[in-house]
């Protein structure tokens, strides 16, 4: 039975997430001195979300007695799509190319074929970790992580109904999911820090992305003023009614599709993404962002509208965090090993592809979190380059539903014909 964290109170739980973030703002706004060196090896953003882990790694904390990431994810992802939204250039985010979405599906292969591979290697001086008889066997939990890896929570699922893994072996799929993409997601974190430099050895043109970041740190700058108490609960105001907003066309569609389609409400079906309620909020949110960029509403950017919308993103970075228990990265050394060498696969692919069509490192990072961390990830990764940039991680993760559950069938095919 896991042990209980120190504090339970969701109320002190979030203190001291926000304590962790004021702690990282400003130790790595200092200009010189230990903290200057320090933020030049580590990013702010990989702080923000370590102290947490560190936390509850310690047992001070737990995600699992908690419901912020879930408050995280359900309120203030949606708001701080909003909000980022707003001063988004359509048209230049279009002249970004077709790289996005070919690092996006360089991702996808990777996971597709990185799992047969991964238990081929480990089959070779541990064939009994790969092993498993009946609704034992190994692939079939690993096919559960392809479907989590490739879409989300809602094709995971429909993994593990189509293929019927042992449920009380599940738990140890679902830890691997955590330590291995949590691992990923740090590693991608440092990379962002040394994004120029990896720019440089991919040889990247990175020109359209500059000229988006361009446009829209020059329209902020062109509509600055100081915020009034008016202009912050507008912007309030136009967030959070259009999360409510999300919240009930989300789950509008998502009963209608499940009440009317067999297709949607088959778990086992490709098509049973569709019916996630998250899926489609999110969907929402995004397209309610993007219309708003048409109108006055644009303006509001000079107040600090993404500003407030990255205060979002950093609180649901922390909750993000509280799911990464250091300590447990040893639990099951076999499986965990499987998932490593799974997604050295997918990463290594991305570099060469990377390197070989001169891809810059923010799509390579954008489309491999698109696929593994999903559309509460995504998002994150993409504005740690640029707030502006956040709409990519999200139109790219939307993909990742779209093809996850294909995805993860055909993984999980490979991996049962290659299974000792």
């Amino acid at each position: 039975m896991e042990n209980q964290p120190y504090f339970t109170s969701d109320t002190i739980v979030f203190g001291i997430l926000m304590l962790s973030l004021g702690f990282v703002f400003y130790t790595s706004s200092k200009e010189s001195g230990f903290w200057k060196k320090f933020y030049k090896v580590v990013p702010a953003l990989l702080m923000a979300y370590l102290i947490p882990a560190i936390f509850n790694s310690l047992g001070i904390i737990s995600d699992s007695h908690s419901d912020l990431y879930f408050v995280a994810s359900r309120y203030l992802l949606p708001a701080a799509l909003v909000l980022m939204t707003l001063s988004i250039d359509l048209k230049a985010i279009f002249n970004l190319g077709p790289k996005a979405l070919i690092m996006f599906f360089t991702g996808t292969i990777g996971i597709i074929i990185g799992g047969p591979i991964a238990i081929m290697i480990i089959s070779v001086f541990s064939p009994e970790t790969v092993g498993g008889a009946g609704f034992d066997a190994t692939w079939r939990g690993l096919a559960t992580l392809a479907g989590s890896w490739i879409g989300g929570g809602a094709n995971q699922a429909a993994m593990l109904e189509i293929y019927e893994y042992n449920p009380k072996l599940y738990g140890g799929m679902v830890l691997v999911d955590i330590v291995v993409a949590n691992l990923l997601m740090a590693g991608l974190l440092i990379g962002i820090g040394k994004s120029e430099k990896i720019d440089k050895w991919l040889k990247a043109d990175t020109s359209a992305i500059e000229e988006l970041k361009e446009k829209v740190t020059s329209f902020s700058e062109s509509v600055s003023k100081i915020p009034t108490l008016t202009d912050l609960m507008i912007i309030a105001a136009m967030a959070f009614s259009v999360v409510g907003f999300a919240h009930w066309g989300g789950n509008g569609i998502s009963e209608f599709l499940k009440t009317n389609f067999e297709i949607v409400r088959d778990k086992t079906s490709a098509f049973s993404s569709f019916g996630s309620q998250f899926f489609w909020m999110i969907s929402i949110a995004t397209f309610v962002g993007i219309l708003l960029s048409f109108t006055k509403a644009k303006n509001y950017e000079g107040a600090g509208a993404s500003k407030i919308g990255s205060v979002f993103i950093y609180i649901l970075v922390a909750t993000i965090g509280m799911k990464m228990d250091l300590g447990r990265v040893l639990d099951n050394p076999g499986l965990i090993l499987i998932g490593i060498v799974w997604m050295l696969i997918h990463v290594i692919l991305l570099f060469a592809v990377a390197k070989l069509i001169k891809a810059p490192y923010f799509f390579l990072a954008v489309g491999s979190q698109a696929n593994v961390g999903g559309a509460a990830s995504a998002p994150v990764v993409a504005a740690a380059f640029h707030p502006s940039l956040a709409t990519v991680g999200v139109l790219l993760a939307v993909f990742g539903y779209v093809v996850g559950t294909y995805g993860a069938i055909l993984t999980a095919e490979l991996m049962r014909i290659v299974s000792p």
